[in-house]
């Protein structure tokens, strides 16, 4: 099955693709809860390997609010990954109101010793509307 990934940007040889899904089995609409899953896929199409350090998130919900999230690597991991190569994760957001997005950045290495920050593209959380 191949995987489809909306939301893309590249920097510095580096693309991060972002797929979206609202997972309504766990939410909870009337406890005003909604919670997405979303793919990413980290490419590397530079000639030497990188390594992903920290990640920093945005995360807006529609009434102005702004969650910022630092850590270590992603889901547990600080991988390193090969020219040619991908390396992907799946990680999930709640928020308190039924739509808002997301963005942020990685801060990565390679073969120069300065670390540099790859972009992750802005991308939105917003419930699927139900026909009646």
């Amino acid at each position: 099955m191949k995987s489809f990934f909306p939301f893309a940007e590249t920097t510095d040889g580096v693309t991060v693709r972002v797929s979206v899904s609202f997972l309504p089995e766990q939410s909870d609409i009337d406890g005003k809860r909604w919670f997405w899953a979303y793919h990413v896929r980290i490419e590397n199409d530079r000639e030497t390997a990188v390594q992903l350090l920290t990640r920093h998130w945005r995360i807006h919900d529609e009434r102005g609010g702004l969650q910022m999230v630092d850590g270590d690597g992603v889901v547990g991991e600080q991988p390193v990954i090969q020219p040619g190569k991908s390396h992907d994760y799946v990680s999930g957001c709640p928020l308190n109101t039924p739509n808002g997005s997301m963005e942020g950045h990685f801060v990565m290495v390679g073969d120069m010793p300065d670390a540099f920050e790859v972009r992750i593209p802005h991308f939105l959380l917003t419930e699927p509307t139900v026909e009646q």
